[in-house]
């Protein structure tokens, strides 16, 4: 099997049909609208229109202009200004995908992992009120120690590094033993 046939099984494998339903589901129902019967996700979503109304949907005005028709190159600028607008509105750099994973449909289940990580970031917006996508991100719970407290640690030996009881050395062997080398 050649290196490219490989390359292409190993990211057919990560996708993840039930994610993709998921995500579908969301985005249709942010949207209010249904995909087009008989389409795959991936065809609907590639262009990036859809994805530049479900932005603006979140965060209206955010993607102020989107391309419906042009060549290619307008529909990429949907992709790159998609991209732009969720990460403004709080999607983290390494959960965004690249523009040709959708647009070449290189790499189907990053760009769905997109959608997950948009859907995840709602939750961090009190002005949206649902649906949502995902679950929820678990909130920072900072705890505060007393100097007390803190010393009392210092004096416990933890379990990771073990004890002495009945411990020796005898036996050990680390690295190469001796050899005696006899005339040449």
């Amino acid at each position: 099997m050649s290196l490219e046939r490989q390359v292409k099984a190993k990211i057919a494998a990560k996708r993840n049909p039930q994610q993709d339903a998921e995500a579908q589901e969301w985005i249709e129902t942010v949207l209010g609208a249904k995909f087009p019967p008989g389409e795959l996700y991936e065809d609907v979503i590639r262009d990036g229109t859809v994805l530049c109304q479900l932005i603006n949907k979140l965060a209206p005005g955010s993607v102020p202009k989107i391309n419906t028709s042009g060549g290619q190159f307008k529909m990429m600028e949907n992709i790159n200004n998609f991209q732009a607008a969720i990460k403004k509105y709080g999607v983290a750099d390494v959960d965004v995908f690249q523009t040709v994973d959708l647009w070449e449909k290189k790499d189907i289940a990053t760009v769905t992992n997109t959608i997950f990580a948009l859907g995840r970031t709602t939750y961090k917006h009190p002005e949206w009120s649902g649906p949502y996508l995902g679950p929820k991100p678990s909130d920072e719970n900072k705890r505060e120690f007393t100097e007390e407290q803190l010393r009392a640690g210092e004096t416990i030996v933890g379990l990771q590094a073990g004890t002495n009881k009945g411990a020796s050395q005898s036996g050990q062997n680390m690295g190469a033993g001796r050899k005696i080398i006899l005339g040449k």
